[in-house]
């Protein structure tokens, strides 16, 4: 298993990302937009997800659906991410940006704030802000 990460730019919080993922659909899934198709495709979906980065930080991530090429509006080859509605809250962790995509390890990833059990582990239930606030001061 392999997962991505992209930054979600415009999307300064989980909602706003919520609400942009409502169109487009495809399938019944959100679609990203993007230039290249990963190399390790097969990786992603077998249970992979794409990690967001939002104002420098890994705030959620997306169970990764399937991958799809598309023509762009300039008539180059595009590739669309679809993603599962599903965003799940990390641990924020501060990004520096970059542009496209990058893989990212499992290892690598920061931890759902969220348990399998579906138990919230406290830091779930805090305001944005402040989980951005702890982290920057590298207290979570």
């Amino acid at each position: 298993m392999l997962h991505l990460i992209k930054l979600a730019v415009g999307c300064p919080t989980i909602d706003s990302l919520a609400q942009r993922m409502r169109e487009p659909r495809l399938d019944g899934h959100g679609v990203i937009t993007t230039r290249t198709m990963p190399k390790r495709a097969e990786e992603i979906l077998a249970g992979g997800s794409l990690y967001r980065v939002m104002d420098g930080f890994i705030l959620c991530r997306q169970p990764v659906a399937d991958f799809r090429t598309t023509t762009r509006p300039d008539g180059t080859a595009g590739t669309l991410i679809l993603v599962k509605d599903d965003i799940i809250p990390v641990s924020p962790r501060a990004m520096r940006p970059f542009q496209g995509w990058r893989y990212l390890s499992p290892e690598d990833a920061p931890p759902d704030l969220v348990s399998g059990n579906g138990a919230v582990d406290g830091l779930e239930a805090l305001p944005v802000m402040l989980r951005r606030a702890l982290a920057e001061l590298c207290l979570i």
